[in-house]
């Protein structure tokens, strides 16, 4: 799965190599490596890591790696079934560790579980890990799957109490997944604070996963096993991770060179895909989850400044995406038919749904459809024509035309391009900009150029929910969470909707514990967000990752890191000759 949204709420840059546009020299740089140890483990990633401290992530490749060293209580695997790690049970209803009103949950841990450094591991580390990352100093990536934790109790050694500000029936969002790794407290606690960022550990991490790191640099983290894993020892005497890939260049050299093991996240144009799987070492896998790779548009004004200077200010209206029939035009005039099939093919589903998965959340009344007649009268009825012969819409003296940014990336620049010929079709003109990937993804309030700042009329990106439990995700498009200057752009809505029938339906769904009202919620949540063409969601997206085949255990799930259960991966036991 793709943590972009964790990009969203970043404070850290990533620095990475972009080869998405690099000449065929450097993709084929990897052929002539020489052979190596087939006990080593080598995963291949687009953008370099940054930090090993999940709560400090600055994107999707900071989780997978962290997720290698550390762990959370529990996962859900590909089923949605809460699967424990340091936790020694599930929490339910029936075992006592849910409370009947929903105001908390109590977690039993494993009693057998050190720290690769030997320290044990407790219910005080759970209860550390909620301090540090609710710290508002510390500004952690995560925070905001936190948001309705009122405390965190260390009952004894082995039990921990979480208890919520309200009812709430998301009582598996915090310590599950990604987002729920436990750091340790006899490291971390002494970074507490506004120097959470300077600690070694968040380079040489100390956890209770099956390996441990041994050297990070030059976008390249090397692990070793984990002697105090208390899952037993993993397969592999080494993992080589490695970032600042391009895509295609990833898959090639686990399809076809034989030089890596896997490669992450594949945003591949289908036809270079599927030339790669052509007699090769590997296989492509295509895991479909919540992410939606969507056009949004923005609701401010991108390129005026109110008095204190701030750009895409919702203070400043856009002035013609405020009208209703112009973001219906523009929906109109998106083809995901074939953006998908061209695009993506068996990695992608066109989709007018923002919630996709879990599949309960869907509505059925959500469709989409594709009419440029449709698109053009709209236009006309909202007052932009074309006056002067030229081909171009405006009103008023001003010209429609906009600004679209996207990440680089060949896919995305395909996709740039098909909605831009449809949309001059409809007399609008259309800018291109392409943005560094991780300037694009960045959380630093420096980098202009970010999803966040969206110093643009529209961008392209995919994103989804992090948990079954879509609560937090669907939170985004909230009043409040609006990015800002005077949040630092830390705030997920991008897009500066505001809708307070849309925060009502929330606020109502983050409390509702009866799941047939929450989903009916959620899906009139959706259903809102459609008419309201507050997004425009274009393809439903695989997690499409190549797997050498000569690995065994590989299992991904759509609901935590790639690398959620390395500790099962292994090589293939050597067939005899005949």
């Amino acid at each position: 799965m793709v943590a972009a949204g964790i990009a969203l709420a970043a404070t850290v840059t990533s620095q990475s190599t972009d080869l998405a546009t690099a000449p065929p020299a450097a993709i084929e740089a990897n052929d002539a490596a020489p052979d190596r140890d087939p006990e080593t483990l080598r995963l291949l990633y687009s953008r370099s890591v940054v930090t090993l401290n999940p709560h400090l992530a600055s994107g999707y490749q900071d989780f997978e790696a962290a997720r290698i060293v550390y762990e959370p209580l529990a996962s859900y695997n590909e089923a949605g079934e809460l699967v424990p790690f340091l936790a020694d049970e599930i929490p339910s209803l029936e075992n006592g560790g849910v409370a009947a009103d929903g105001t908390s949950v109590t977690w039993t841990l494993r009693p057998d579980i050190t720290w690769a450094d030997g320290e044990p591991f407790t219910a005080a580390d759970v209860a550390f890990t909620f301090k540090f990352i609710r710290n508002p100093v510390v500004a952690a990536a995560t925070a905001q799957y936190y948001d309705g934790v009122k405390s965190v109790e260390a009952i004894d050694d082995y039990t921990v109490k979480v208890t919520f500000a309200t009812p709430t029936p998301a009582w598996s969002v915090p310590f599950t997944g990604q987002t729920g790794l436990i750091l340790p407290r006899h490291i971390f606690e002494e970074f507490n604070g506004p120097t959470a960022r300077d600690a070694l550990a968040n380079l040489q991490p100390v956890g209770t996963g099956p390996y441990q790191v041994v050297g990070f640099e030059s976008g390249t983290v090397v692990y070793e096993p984990n002697p105090s894993y208390w899952g037993g020892r993993p397969a592999f005497k080494q993992i080589e991770l490695a970032g600042g890939l391009a895509p295609y260049a990833a898959a090639r050299e686990v399809l076809q060179a034989g030089t890596a093991d896997f490669a992450h996240n594949l945003q591949v144009e289908a036809e270079a895909l599927s030339e790669l799987e052509t007699d090769a070492s590997g296989h492509i896998t295509h895991l479909f989850g919540s992410q939606v790779e969507r056009i949004m548009l923005n609701f401010s004004n991108p390129f005026a400044r109110t008095e204190d200077g701030e750009r895409s200010s919702p203070e400043i209206p856009h002035p013609y995406f405020s009208d209703v029939r112009v973001r219906q035009a523009l929906n109109l005039a998106i083809d995901r038919n074939t953006i998908a099939k061209e695009l993506y093919g068996a990695s992608g589903k066109p989709t007018a749904q923002l919630l996709v998965a879990p599949a309960n959340y869907q509505s059925p009344d959500i469709s989409y459809t594709y009419n440029l007649a449709q698109a053009k009268a709209l236009l006309d009825e909202a007052g932009w024509v074309d006056s002067n012969g030229d081909g171009l819409r405006e009103k008023d003296g001003v010209p429609l035309e906009v600004l679209f940014q996207a990440a680089v990336n060949p896919v995305r620049q395909k996709t740039q391009a098909i909605v831009s010929d449809s949309l001059q079709e409809l007399g609008v003109d259309v800018q291109i900009a392409r943005v560094r990937m991780d300037e694009f993804f960045s959380g630093n309030p420096e980098d202009t150029g970010s999803l966040n700042h969206f110093y643009a009329d529209m961008q392209v990106y995919s994103i989804g929910n992090e948990s079954p439990d879509p609560s937090t995700y669907m939170g985004w498009w909230t009043c409040a969470k609006i990015a800002s200057q005077a949040n630092q752009w830390q705030e997920p809505n991008n897009a500066r909707y505001c809708n307070p029938e849309y925060d009502r339906l929330w606020d109502e769904a983050r409390k509702e514990l009866d799941p047939a009202r929450r989903a009916e919620l959620f899906q009139q949540m959706n259903e809102l967000l459609a008419q309201d063409v507050a997004v425009i969601p274009v393809v439903h997206r695989a997690m499409t990752n190549a797997v050498s085949d000569r690995l065994t255990g590989v299992e991904f799930t759509p609901w935590d890191a790639s690398t959620w259960a390395i500790k099962d991966w292994s090589p293939k036991p050597a067939q005899p000759e005949q």
